[in-house]
């Protein structure tokens, strides 16, 4: 499934072979010339905290889907968390790998759309995230407040890059939670990996060259419309695998004779339970502290020890007579 999405990214967007060899042209390039002169406080390793969300079949108000934020459901915000590792490749971009666990959820009864109330899905979704991005600098301040100290430093930026998630949608059934993949509810299989593509902006304080505080709004595009385990058409139940399934597919029934939603004819094989058109996303807002390692070089220990905290040492030569 994984290989299958990648060839889908490079078929969607033919450019991108042009843009990575771009990329690491000129990280080479911005390397060898720096060499020597910024090979100190290159690395910084941490982590984040914060809030998620996403955009798929479930969420919206009265609507049956809206475009980009507009059918986002701020009551099923909840946390993700993860770590980090950043090499600046040049005083203007830098190359980072994230690992990031997160949950996402949503709800038809939250909606006031009598079509999606009547459908009565809901889910939650933990996922786990490895991605590989690339950081631009869009503004930077080296000496924040202009005192000449440079203890504090400020920097903000854009980021893009490709990732893997693994993901598993499950939804509570009887007083306990099932997995939905594995009982192809709408008839398709769909696999546990995927491929996403982060991109987002963000920006971050450095105090005396070894603590990074920052904040970051990403959002992930992926390859699959399955996050919420709901993308096309209502399944024969002939052709599911069990009771279960066949429960979970069209959960209709259990509203009964509800007059606000529509009847159960409007949840029968064939008919819409999804929109296939577009492919789920998520996003995460994060804050994030980091520790900065200090690397070897001549020119800043001799002229700017003073701004990690090491002393300068000094050879004590003995006059010989």
């Amino acid at each position: 499934m994984v290989l299958k999405s990648l060839k889908k990214l490079v078929y969607l967007y033919p450019r991108m072979k042009k843009i990575i060899l771009f990329i690491f042209v000129f990280s080479a390039l911005t390397a060898f010339s720096q060499r020597g002169r910024s090979s100190y406080y290159k690395l910084d390793v941490g982590g984040g905290l914060g809030l998620s969300n996403y955009l798929g079949e479930m969420g919206g108000k009265e609507k049956i889907g809206r475009d980009f934020i507009m059918d986002m459901k701020l009551s099923q915000t909840r946390w993700a968390l993860g770590g980090f590792a950043r090499y600046k490749m040049s005083p203007y971009w830098s190359l980072r790998a994230d690992l990031t666990y997160g949950r996402i959820q949503g709800a038809d009864r939250l909606s006031t759309n009598r079509g999606r109330k009547g459908r009565n899905l809901s889910f939650i979704n933990d996922m786990l995230e490895l991605t590989a991005r690339a950081e631009i600098i869009l503004y930077n301040d080296n000496d924040v407040g202009g005192r000449g100290s440079y203890r504090l430093d400020f920097k903000s930026y854009i980021f893009a890059g490709v990732g893997v998630l693994i993901h598993g949608p499950k939804t509570l059934y009887n007083g306990e939670y099932v997995k939905l993949r594995p009982l192809q509810t709408e008839g398709v299989k769909y696999g546990l990996a995927t491929a996403t593509m982060p991109i987002g902006t963000g920006f971050y304080f450095t105090y005396k060259r070894k603590y990074r505080f920052g904040w970051e709004l990403g959002w992930r595009m992926t390859f699959t419309d399955y996050l919420d385990d709901v993308s096309t058409f209502y399944a024969d139940p002939s052709t599911l695998a069990n009771p279960t399934a066949i429960a979970l597919a069209n959960r209709r029934p259990e509203l009964g004779n509800d007059p606000s939603v529509p009847i159960e004819a409007h949840y029968t094989p064939g008919n819409r339970r999804g929109d296939p058109k577009d492919n789920d996303n998520y996003f995460y807002m994060l804050f994030t502290y980091s520790y900065v390692f200090r690397g070897k070089n001549s020119f800043y220990t001799q002229h700017y020890s003073w701004l990690g905290g090491r002393k300068s040492k000094y050879t004590k030569a003995r006059i010989k007579f």
